[in-house]
């Protein structure tokens, strides 16, 4: 049996943080929950079509909901006069059971973000792009924005061949098990067409951590 801990989870309250940040009581939390997933989902399909979201976080307080999100192209999210973000609020409140106020958060680095290279790797092959070529020049361009070590790893029927398979490539350093590694990890689905789904892994470290 596999022994594999998503880095994440395995390093929060060290120094990772929730992405849902409230408390509930049992009447609640399923409900709260559940809000959570669709909201999540509302503003992940909004921006599927170009890979820009690389978080979204959600912290409810008394009477108010903040969502944080997280993009690579902040442009893209508030779209021309801030129709955009003003169009995202009547929906996530639609959904919502409390005001809704959105923060957009702008990523200076796409590429020390391992959702936005999953999704970017996950791209290139729907449209028929060489694995290799594609998880190598991922690789390149995180280790040359400063990276310490990069792990991609790639499954199922690479380059329209009969049987599935599983490829990674390694950069520098991934210690896994130290956790005071501040390493960043996503997966992401590509819907090949005629091959079926191919799964991309990326870790990226990006140093140790000495704050608590």
């Amino acid at each position: 049996m596999g022994q594999k801990v998503n880095p994440i989870s395995f390093r929060l309250q060290v120094h990772k943080n929730w992405s849902s940040r409230w408390f509930a009581g049992k009447k609640d939390f399923a409900k709260w929950l559940a809000e959570d997933i669709r909201i999540r989902d509302l503003v992940e399909k909004r921006f599927e079509s170009r890979p820009t979201i690389n978080k979204v976080e959600i912290e409810r307080s008394a009477n108010l909901i903040t969502l944080t999100i997280h993009t690579a192209k902040a442009g893209v999210v508030i779209g021309r006069g801030g129709a955009g973000i003003t169009e995202l609020k009547k929906d996530v409140e639609k959904i919502a059971s409390l005001p809704v106020r959105i923060n957009v958060e702008e990523v200076k680095r796409p590429e020390l973000a391992a959702k936005l290279v999953a999704e970017n790797i996950a791209r290139q092959l729907e449209r028929r792009a060489n694995f290799r070529r594609a998880t190598k020049m991922a690789a390149q361009n995180t280790m040359n924005a400063g990276a310490k070590g990069i792990r991609i790893q790639v499954a199922g029927r690479l380059n329209n061949a009969e049987m599935a398979r599983r490829e990674k490539i390694i950069e520098g350093s991934v210690p896994l098990h130290t956790l005071r590694a501040d390493i960043d990890f996503h997966s992401a689905r590509a819907n090949c067409p005629g091959v079926g789904i191919v799964g991309v892994k990326v870790w990226i470290y990006k140093g140790e951590r000495s704050d608590k």
